[in-house]
């Protein structure tokens, strides 16, 4: 299906073709997504089949919309009547009028088509369908009643219909980098809502020690982190949050261990209840945050299916607004894909005579090399079809040939060559030469930098080999792997090579003295044993191998 959706599929090279189609499976619905100007006419059928859109089975007048529901009353098979009133007779002719009198009575058979809002998919999208049928409407069996999410109409739009120049820009598109209007970030072009999910359980403990509880009591937590708290310790739904903020209050019992004298005098003079505990509270992690959109509590109390030794589970999700920002990734359909490098102000993108700005820049050299020749006539059809404000439909293999282009541009008012004149925003100065332009149609992908950018100073380390762990999820550290440690030794940069190995990954002790160097002000000390060349002798004593260090 996807690849049915390329228009001049045929004169694209196949691999980039391949890419194309995969790349709009990981297209992130948008807020105001877009049909394309330039298709191949499946769209209508690939959203319609998707099960995405609310499809009517029945034909009627539409007699009650709103965000949450369409309701449809058909034409009744018999004569309605209630008391000396005619609803309806099957010898007049079926209006709105009529189906509205029968569904404000509750009789015929009107049928409640109820719509999905703001629900969370596998990818943290969000999931969420639109009515585009209006009170008074006919809906003929299978009509669309309701878009879903990335579809306009009842039609397939993954994407926006752009304005595209293919031209360099101080350097910015080298690599296959996208430069961007910043219209398109403060209108919202480009922005999709996620749905972040976060989930926490409580447990009987194993030990013997008690059990944990949810509790909006936190140790150590001032009434600002509480605020939003409601009395059992759950985030209120419509609070706004931040990283580190509390979703849910939950505190841990401490092992059992038999206190001093002095601790026990100190305890029954204090209470217990401050010892005890710590807090193991669920926080919106690094680079979380946004609006508290729903809640889900579960209890064995309430007769819930809960895993054996779980008490209570607690879900919260919550929604946030995500404009376009430098980093992400785009592509076209064309298996054309880049991350945007600069987001420029309007008054700065080249402009044409009319002093319409550009919204996109792509690098020419990513064109000839790739051979996806069909984004040059993609962009040449869609600037002459907004010209003309049409849509276009040009089938895979049977679509718009080059003599029908050609009419059509000329239709439109665009030069055979399809360039034109562009002027530099910042000078005014009209560029050396004339330049392809035209309407393309880009999708913004699932790869968000809000998703990858990732820091770490201080944090958690593995067990066995003391280094630091890897990935965002658990605060890891970067990986300066083989070919990295290539790449400092070949440029001779021995002392920071020694650094990476030892004390800023597994040397235990050397770490431990470094930061005493640095807080006291004092020379950085010699570097120590690797805990990872203590695990290789470990490992090769484990085999039966005599290894002697000889010089500590």
């Amino acid at each position: 299906v996807a690849t049915s959706t390329i228009p001049f599929l045929e004169h694209d090279d196949a691999s980039r073709a391949l890419m194309g189609a995969n790349m709009q499976r990981q297209a992130v619905p948008l807020l105001k997504p877009d049909s394309p100007i330039v298709g191949t006419g499946i769209e209508y059928r690939a959203a319609k089949d998707s099960g995405s859109v609310v499809v009517s089975d029945l034909s009627g007048f539409v007699t009650y919309v709103d965000s949450t529901k369409v309701v449809i009353t058909p034409e009744p098979e018999q004569k309605i009547m209630v008391g000396n009133n005619v609803l309806y007779d099957p010898k007049k002719p079926y209006t709105y009028e009529m189906a509205k009198t029968l569904s404000d009575y509750g009789m015929g058979d009107s049928k409640t088509f109820n719509l999905i809002r703001f629900f969370r998919s596998n990818q943290d999208t969000c999931i969420l369908q639109r009515p585009i049928v209006e009170t008074g409407e006919y809906i003929e069996k299978g009509d669309i009643l309701a878009d879903g999410p990335s579809t306009d109409k009842g039609e397939l739009a993954l994407g926006r219909n752009v304005t595209v120049a293919f031209m360099t820009w101080e350097g910015y598109n080298y690599e296959d980098a996208i430069i961007m209007s910043e219209d398109l970030v403060k209108e919202d072009v480009y922005t999709s809502i996620h749905i972040d999910e976060y989930d926490i359980e409580t447990r009987e403990l194993k030990t013997g020690s008690g059990r944990e509880e949810i509790t909006r009591e936190v140790p150590n937590a001032g009434l600002e982190a509480l605020k939003n708290l409601d009395e059992r310790g759950i985030i209120i739904a419509g609070s706004e949050v931040k990283e580190g903020d509390i979703l849910v209050g939950k505190i841990t019992p401490k092992g059992v261990f038999e206190p001093s004298p002095s601790e026990k005098l100190i305890h029954a003079v204090i209470g217990e209840k401050s010892r005890e505990y710590r807090d193991s509270s669920l926080r919106v992690p690094h680079g979380g945050g946004g609006v508290v959109q729903s809640i889900q509590y579960f209890s064995k109390k309430n007769g819930d299916a809960l895993p054996s030794g779980v008490n209570e589970s607690i879900r919260v999700y919550v929604a946030k607004k995500r404009k376009i920002s430098e980093g992400d990734k785009m592509a076209g359909r064309h298996g054309n894909k880049g991350v945007i490098s600069k987001i420029l102000p309007r008054e700065d993108m080249p402009y044409m005579e009319d002093g319409t700005p550009v919204d996109i820049m792509l690098n020419p050299l990513g064109v000839p090399s790739r051979m996806n020749i069909g984004q040059i006539l993609e962009i040449h059809l869609g600037i002459a079809a907004k010209n003309l404000n049409v849509k276009i439909a040009t089938p895979v293999f049977d679509g718009v040939d080059d003599n029908d282009l050609m009419k059509i541009m000329a239709e439109g008012g665009i030069e055979k060559d399809g360039k034109r004149v562009l002027y530099d925003g910042r000078t005014g100065e009209p560029y050396e030469n004339r330049i392809s332009v035209g309407v393309m149609y880009m999708i913004k992908l699932s790869h968000m930098v809000d998703d990858k950018l990732h820091a770490r100073s201080v944090g958690p380390y593995t067990l066995v080999t003391q280094q630091p762990m890897g990935g965002k999820a658990q605060n890891g550290g970067q990986r300066f792997g083989e070919m990295e440690v290539w790449a400092l030794y070949a440029y001779g940069a021995a002392h920071t090579l020694q650094e990476m190995l030892t004390v800023k990954s597994d040397d235990m002790l050397g770490r431990n003295k470094v930061y005493s160097a640095i807080t006291h002000d004092k020379p950085v000390p010699q570097a120590s044993i690797p805990e990872s060349f203590r695990v290789l002798t470990r490992e090769l004593q484990a085999l039966g191998l005599y290894v002697e260090l000889i010089d500590a």
